[in-house]
């Protein structure tokens, strides 16, 4: 424990080994164009999202193959609350005037499904929502969502570099909550590759969340070292980092286990339409709990030991 800020070059490197898996799957989203990456929900990317209850359960792989043999490869079947099925397909026309495709009529899509998945899975007992969300809207929340990170992310730094008057403080927070940010969504675009984990409009929810947990938790340590700072001038500042990482580092996991042992809960008993966003917040804790200890201070010391180091080369001396 009295070594954390020693082995500092460790933590870099197991960070490293975490965000750049993730930054590979993030950045292959586009250019595969959805087929390796982030799979993006309904509100992003337009469609229908139909909501059901069949009078017999039955496994959504089942539902899924029969949408599919209808002409709806798109297809994807997911559990919802209360025994009912969420379904999302491309955008399907609800209304009474023309449909997609003119050979069909309005709706004649969404009955052909239906007939389909009685005949695959039985009587549906109840029908729930029914809606379809155009690729306008979905744009507009894309754009909402990015801005709502950013501004979050800015306003933390902006007010981080204010609190301790150094704006070393503040940057290091940033990194550790990019950290946060790369490892949560790094972890969604292996999951949607893998896995067809999509990400939703309540995961930005999630990641305002993350942002905030993890720098309250960066805030914890740095005030510390503030206090240190002041309590054992003239001692080596990597000695009085290490301390104040000691000393916290028990709130910090306390706090953290118990969040996570109630994350761990829902995760096994909440219900499927809020499963990812629990699921994101998982990750993101677990990740914003590590950065704070093990990378935004390690990186506070490493900067402030580079501008020591600065300051004491001969070209430095010579200029004073």
């Amino acid at each position: 424990m009295d070594k954390i800020i020693a082995r500092k070059r460790w933590f870099f490197l197991f960070s490293l080994l975490l965000t750049i898996p993730g930054l590979a799957f993030i950045a292959a989203t586009p250019l595969t164009g959805g087929e390796v990456g982030l799979k993006f929900s309904v509100e992003f990317t337009g469609g229908t999202v139909w909501e059901f209850k069949l009078e017999e359960p039955s496994e959504p792989a089942i539902i899924r193959d029969a949408v599919v043999a209808v002409g709806h490869p798109e297809a994807q079947v997911t559990e919802g609350e209360g025994g009912f099925l969420l379904l999302r397909t491309k955008p399907l026309d609800l209304q009474s005037g023309s449909a997609p495709d003119p050979s069909q009529p309005a709706g004649a899509e969404l009955a052909e499904i239906r007939e389909a998945i009685v005949a695959a899975a039985g009587p549906i007992a109840e029908e729930g929502s029914l809606s379809t969300v155009g690729p306008v809207i979905s744009q507009d929340l894309t754009q909402q969502a990015l801005l709502l990170v950013f501004l979050g992310s800015l306003g933390i730094v902006l007010w981080m570099t204010y609190r301790f008057r150094n704006v070393r403080f503040g940057a290091a927070a940033l990194v550790a909550l990019l950290h946060d940010v790369i490892v949560t969504v790094g972890f969604f675009a292996v999951a949607g590759t893998f896995f067809n984990v999509e990400v939703d409009a309540l995961f930005i929810t999630a990641m305002l969340t993350i942002i905030g947990f993890s720098v309250h938790d960066t805030i914890v340590v740095f005030d510390r070292v503030r206090e240190n700072v002041a309590r054992y001038a003239g001692a080596p500042f990597a000695e009085i980092v290490n301390h104040s990482i000691v000393q916290t580092m028990g709130r910090s996991l306390n706090t953290t286990a118990t969040v996570l042992i109630t994350l761990l809960a829902l995760l096994v008993f909440a219900g499927g339409s809020i499963r990812t966003f629990v699921l994101a917040l998982f990750v993101g804790i677990l990740s914003g709990t590590y950065s704070s200890i093990f990378n935004a201070s390690p990186l506070l010391v490493w900067w402030e030991e580079r501008v020591a180091a600065r300051k004491s080369s001969p070209s430095a001396r010579r200029t004073a």
